[in-house]
Parts: structure tokens; sequence; C-alpha cells
């Protein structure tokens, strides 16, 4: 079984035959550091999952500032789901911080799923309900939890992020200037 099955198998539960006709509408694609998946008020043609790399989400504000909404590592699921799904202009930039490779569904291939594999509506209902519970916990985290706190969990859930990506990114990711980032990750050093 390959990556790809496994990934499938594991994040829409589903399994054999199913799984091996999801893989096989994947196409591997490569970006290079620095490459756009989709530029802001362009459209979305494709869900990927990342094999090796990373992937920043990130938008301007209108002041020039930059806010950074997530950063997708290697096993993510990653598209700009308004405009994949409504056909609307993308709301944020997806920017490749290392060279990247893909495994990419294009719009077309999405929209015959059901043609393909007839519980595809079932199973596009977890994936959205998944999008929606990821977004409703960071929600809370960001009610609940002190910037420490949020620190702390990025920290246990993705520690190779603080050697790979520019501390400023993950700052604003989890709500804090670069200066906080920098105090707590010195107070718990020590």
């Amino acid at each position: 079984m390959s990556p790809l099955e496994q990934k499938i198998e594991s994040y829409l539960g589903i399994s054999g035959n199913q799984a091996t006709t999801l893989s096989e509408k994947f196409i591997s694609t490569k970006m290079i550091k620095g490459d756009f998946f989709v530029r802001e008020d362009k459209q979305c043609n494709q869900l990927s999952f990342i094999k090796s790399g990373n992937l920043r989400i990130f938008k301007i504000t209108d002041q020039g500032k930059e806010i950074t909404q997530w950063i997708s590592t290697d096993g993510d699921l990653v598209t700009e789901l308004n405009s994949f799904i409504f056909d609307q202009p993308s709301r944020w930039n997806i920017q490749a911080l290392s060279d990247v490779e893909l495994h990419s569904l294009s719009k077309t291939e999405y929209h015959d799923l059901p043609q393909l594999v007839p519980i595809w509506p079932e199973l596009e209902k977890r994936f959205l309900a998944k999008c929606f519970i990821t977004l409703e916990d960071r929600v809370y985290s960001f009610l609940s939890m002190t910037a420490e706190e949020r620190y702390n969990h990025l920290f246990t859930y993705k520690k190779e992020l603080f050697n790979q990506i520019p501390l400023n990114y993950i700052a604003s990711m989890i709500g804090m200037t670069p200066e906080t980032l920098s105090r707590i990750r010195a107070k718990s050093i020590s």
C-alpha cells in the first residue's frame, strides 16, 4: 500500500479498493521554494496532500502586515477551501517555504469522484467536518489559551516547525509578536 493510500485511509476512514481508486486520481507534482500553490484573488483548482515540504497560508493586510494563518507540513491536506469548493477567488496566498512534493487532485477529477466511489458524498462530509473541527480547535485555543500555552501546544504538535520555519511566521500563526515568541522560547529552554 502506498503512503498516499495510507493517508487517504486514515483521513477519510476508507480502505481497500476505494482508497486505491482515490489515490490513482492524484498526480505527483513538485514546487520549488517560493512558488505559489495559489495567490490571493486567483482560482484554486487543486486539492493536495503534501508528501514532503512546507506551505505557508497567509494574507497581507491593507496595512501591509503579513498574517500567517497556517503552515502545512508533510502529510497535511492543502487547498484554499472557499475557492476550491465554491469557485470563489482565493482569500489566501499559499506559498512553498521549501521545495515541496505533492499528490494533487484537480477540481475536474474531484467532481468525478462520486462516479468512481459511490460513498463519496459521505466521505466529502467527513472531509469538510474535519476542516470545520480543525477551525473550531484553533478558535478555541485563541479564546482559552495563553500565548505560552499556544506555543507549548504547537511545539508538542509540530515541533519540527521550529527548526524549519522563520519564527516570525510561527509567531503570527499562533497570534503573538516575534518578541513574545522569543521570550516564551527563552523561558522554556532555561
